[in-house]
């Protein structure tokens, strides 16, 4: 059984924004064996200086990540795209163990396969210390903020 994960390239820029919400759907998720799904079962990765290879990688980069990056929310934004491939700039806000509040800053160049499935992501991000009254980001997007993009501060 091959597995499938619409919209599939060659993609349209109304494809491009759907799989850019999808993907932050799942990740707002916070659950790493779905967001695991959406890849390939030898998806490369490079996240900052980590290097992640295939499914079970994932789950664990991802565990991990959520166990550090506490009440994480993210925003995605279509940056650009051409055939199968879509670049993304994202925002996201999560605190520490000790309380302090974080906002990352990230772009991501990703590759998909003919059934839609991400075979390759590229992320470089920076964190930026923020108070919580700072704060803009609380939780997954609501509807009247779809195709909304955050301001860069």
């Amino acid at each position: 059984m091959t597995e499938a994960r619409p919209p599939y390239p060659p993609f349209t820029h109304e494809t491009a924004l759907q799989k850019v919400q999808a993907a932050e759907d799942a990740w707002n998720s916070r659950d790493p064996e779905r967001v695991a799904l959406a890849y390939t079962p030898d998806s490369v990765w490079r996240n900052r200086d980590t290097f992640v290879t295939g499914r079970e990688e994932i789950v664990a980069f991802l565990t991990g990540k959520w166990e550090r990056e506490l009440d994480y929310a993210l925003r995605k934004s279509l940056w650009s795209f051409d055939g199968d491939r879509i670049a993304v700039r994202f925002q996201y806000e999560w605190h520490d163990a000790d309380g302090r509040w974080w906002r990352s800053y990230g772009n991501e160049l990703w590759e998909f396969d003919e059934d839609g499935l991400m075979r390759r992501r590229e992320a470089s991000i920076d964190d930026v210390p923020i108070t919580a009254a700072e704060r803009r980001i609380h939780g997954p997007r609501p509807v009247d903020e779809l195709g909304v993009e955050l301001p860069l501060r």
